[in-house]
């Protein structure tokens, strides 16, 4: 389904981003393995918390107004190696960057989902980031980032991820905030959201800060699709469900078998829509009714989930966001 080019782009971002676009072109003759390995993980009951403490999906308590990276999260699914850059490239490196928001319980917001923020965190952050430094030439943050919209560091991550989008809830002084970031060559990704009421809701959010704006769905011969791998699948073969949903679709024995939407008929189709500016380049990427992140969390809890959804799904598209966003 996704075969890996050779690319010479033209960078267009500001100085610090060409640093790292230099380093983002693809190692020859590197596919993704079908052994990329990983244990047995468990999941755990989550509770929530009152202030600032909120559980993991494994049962461990993050302080949302102290944590800064996810390495310093314990893993709930399968651990993640460590490894080190190079003296030189400093804070010149991609860096997961994971955006902390207030939990919706309003009206308007989704209601697919009890998690916010947290979910899949931090093993999809710490896998992701993982395969990008292995499979690319990419020079990647091997601890990624967990941050507040007010975090006076923002600005230096030019990509930033929101999951669960259908339940978050900008708070007043956040706005002008995102609206200063993305004006200034910042992006914001949405993940795994599903239905037209998360979807609703994360639209309402997202036209609080640049109202003029809409939405484009990519068409699959979009660049976007053919830029690290070259994704030919029509755009529903790129649904990723969670791993129950998943593990139950791949067995023949299964009611569900054959089925990775989550909710039935109103979430079959995957949409991949982005906000565009003036010069066509993308600011909002929302990747809807498919579950990216825990095609990365999950990779290694089964083998046939891994190879599905993971290896064939998740990873090539998030690849070919971070690459193309990066050097467009």
């Amino acid at each position: 389904m996704a075969r890996r080019k050779n690319h010479d782009p033209a960078m267009t971002r500001p100085p610090k981003r060409l640093l790292l676009c230099a380093v983002m072109a693809l190692a020859a003759g590197i596919c993704l393995a079908q052994n990329w390995g990983g244990g047995p993980g468990r999941r755990r009951n989550f509770g929530g918390e009152t202030g600032p403490m909120v559980r993991t999906e494994g049962g461990d308590l993050v302080n949302e107004d102290t944590v800064r990276t996810a390495r310093e999260t314990a893993s709930h699914s399968t651990t993640t190696p460590n490894w080190t850059n190079e003296p030189g490239f400093g804070s010149d490196v991609f860096t997961f960057a994971r955006v902390i928001y207030k939990f919706g319980t309003g009206q308007r917001s989704g209601r697919s989902s009890m998690w916010g923020w947290i979910n899949d965190y931090p093993d999809s952050d710490l896998n992701f980031s993982y395969r990008l430094q292995q499979m690319t030439t990419t020079k990647v943050d091997p601890d990624g980032r967990v941050l507040k919209l007010t975090d006076p560091t923002l600005l230096d991550y030019p990509w930033i991820y929101v999951v669960k989008a259908g339940r978050m809830e900008l708070r007043p002084e956040e706005v002008p905030i995102l609206r200063r970031y993305l004006l200034n060559g910042g992006v914001l990704m949405a993940d795994d959201f599903w239905g037209p009421r998360d979807w609703d809701s994360f639209e309402h959010e997202i036209k609080k800060v640049l109202p003029d704006n809409s939405w484009t769905e990519l068409p699959m011969s979009h660049p976007l699709f053919h830029c690290v791998f070259d994704i030919r699948a029509e755009k529903n073969k790129l649904q990723v469900p969670n791993i129950h949903l998943g593990e139950r679709s791949l067995d023949p024995n299964s009611p569900q078998f054959g089925n990775t939407s989550r909710n039935g008929e109103e979430s079959k189709d995957v949409h991949v829509r982005a906000w565009l500016d003036e010069k066509g380049h993308i600011m909002v990427i929302a990747t809807h009714n498919t579950d990216n992140g825990d095609g990365w969390e999950r990779e290694g809890e089964n083998h046939d989930y891994f190879q599905t959804f993971s290896e064939q799904r998740a990873y090539p598209l998030g690849f070919n966001i971070v690459f193309y966003v990066m050097t467009h």
